[in-house]
């Protein structure tokens, strides 16, 4: 099996100083913001991605 995946950047202030928190699995700090979050995730959707082919307008 393979490492997990670690955020490049924070999701808030975007700033890389990240490290992993004692708070649980995928949870992290940002020393730049003082703020913690957790990723998760969710699963894969069963359709897919569906992406706008009309053009942006509508027509």
């Amino acid at each position: 099996m393979s490492e997990r995946a670690a955020p490049f950047y924070c999701p808030y202030c975007g700033d890389e100083d990240l490290r992993p928190s004692e708070a649980g699995h995928g949870a992290w700090e940002c020393a730049a913001c003082s703020r913690a979050f957790q990723l998760k995730f969710l699963g894969l959707l069963s359709r897919g991605l569906r992406h706008d082919t009309t053009g942006g307008d509508g027509i």
